[in-house]
């Protein structure tokens, strides 16, 4: 990360298990640096003519941009509708609200610690690889914005109950991805055997891309996947049906599934400009709730923008109803996803004190009369 923001952007300027472990952090390690090298993996997003910066509307923090990272993903609904509807910039005055569409979370933390952008909506398990990877020194969760939307969907010919899924080909979108570790937090719960880096054993944990899931089941090489949406209806569409949703497995049936994460760089210089991106991120969240049909609409309109076409209703529907968007970034949820990739052998025991910084969200939901949330013990100490 460079020392200074460039002119630009301102105004007028056991030795087996650790050899297993080693050998998967290399391999989740290459991926991030061959997907940066080649810029695969995202892409920049036009601007809507609704987006212009207000005449006259001052700028923050002296900066002329703000840039943001997300997923075209309906579990990332809090920065589609934020972007789709004008809520960031909005909120960014005459600073410009600039996008960035990526397709896997290794890219974006890559982006994010080379300052190709300041703040992005991840997944935990990302999340947690880039914190650790850098000792704690380049990010920081400063809120929540999805919980839900992620479930097992099989071939209802092959697999009829949970039982079934044992010899079976199962895929999720990547080593080590959030759904990878929850697949493999269940098979173990199931009482069955799975290498965590082959993927072989009592199942076989196929990883394949989210955008090829579908061929792959149509195709008959995986007989079902725990993917997060819309992936997850797009197999249903094809003839699966959903075994089990995710949420059934935990307190409350919430788990976070997309977080806002910040350069620690950009955090300490540009304090104003994040609480504006996170006040536009509580009111957009605000606005979902209260404008479901409305905040539906807006997002395929922004996956379409930033895709090339909008999901049909027989996907959007029950991919947009899995999900709840919410300000709590549900942290102790993150700490048992954590746990879940160690018992997996799939991380060492994570350092995450100081993963969490809730302070400027915590002074937003004050000013707006709403509940303050909790870092669960592991948000930085001021």
């Amino acid at each position: 990360m460079p020392a200074s923001l460039p002119p630009s952007r301102r105004a007028g300027g056991g030795e087996p298990r650790s050899r297993l472990r080693r050998g998967l952090a290399a391999l989740i390690v290459l991926p991030l640096l061959s997907l940066a090298a080649c810029g695969y993996g995202s892409q920049a997003v036009k601007d809507d003519a609704d987006q212009k910066i207000a005449a006259g509307a001052p700028k923050i923090d002296g900066l002329d941009s703000v840039r943001i990272g997300y997923f075209a993903n309906v579990t990332h609904a809090t920065a589609l509708v934020g972007h789709h509807k004008g809520f960031f910039q909005k909120a960014l005055g005459a600073t410009q609200a600039k996008y960035q569409v990526f397709n896997a979370g290794p890219s974006e933390i890559e982006a994010l610690n080379s300052g190709s952008i300041d703040i992005g909506w991840i997944g935990p398990s990302p999340a947690i690889n880039g914190y650790t990877q850098s000792a704690g020194k380049n990010l920081r969760i400063i809120a929540g914005s999805v919980s839900g939307g992620v479930k097992l969907v099989v071939n209802p010919k092959k697999i009829k109950s949970p039982e079934d899924v044992k010899g079976k080909r199962i895929a999720t979108p990547q080593l080590g991805n959030t759904q990878d570790v929850a697949l493999l937090n269940w098979i173990a719960e199931q009482g069955w055997k799975v290498d965590p880096l082959s993927g072989k054993g009592d199942v076989s944990v196929i990883r394949t891309d989210n955008k090829v899931t579908p061929d792959a089941y149509r195709s008959g090489s995986i007989d079902g996947a725990w993917v997060p949406e819309p992936t997850a209806s797009r197999l249903v569409a094809e003839g699966a049906t959903v075994l089990l949703d995710e949420s059934t497995l935990w307190p409350d049936k919430k788990f976070v599934i997309t977080n806002v994460v910040v350069s620690q760089k950009f955090l300490k210089e540009h304090p104003a400009a994040v609480e504006a991106v996170l006040k536009a991120s509580v009111e957009t969240n605000k606005w979902i709730t209260a404008h479901p049909d409305e905040a539906k609409a807006a997002a395929n309109k922004q996956l379409a923008i930033d895709s090339g076409k909008p999901l049909p209703a027989d996907i959007l529907d029950p991919a947009w109803e899995s999900i709840t968007v919410t300000d709590d970034p549900l942290a102790a949820t993150l700490d048992a996803e954590a746990e879940h990739a160690v018992k997996a052998g799939l991380l060492q025991k994570p350092k995450l004190d100081g993963i969490y910084d809730l302070t400027l969200l915590n002074k937003v939901l004050r000013a707006e009369g709403e509940p303050t949330v909790s870092d669960a013990g592991l948000g930085v100490r001021h």
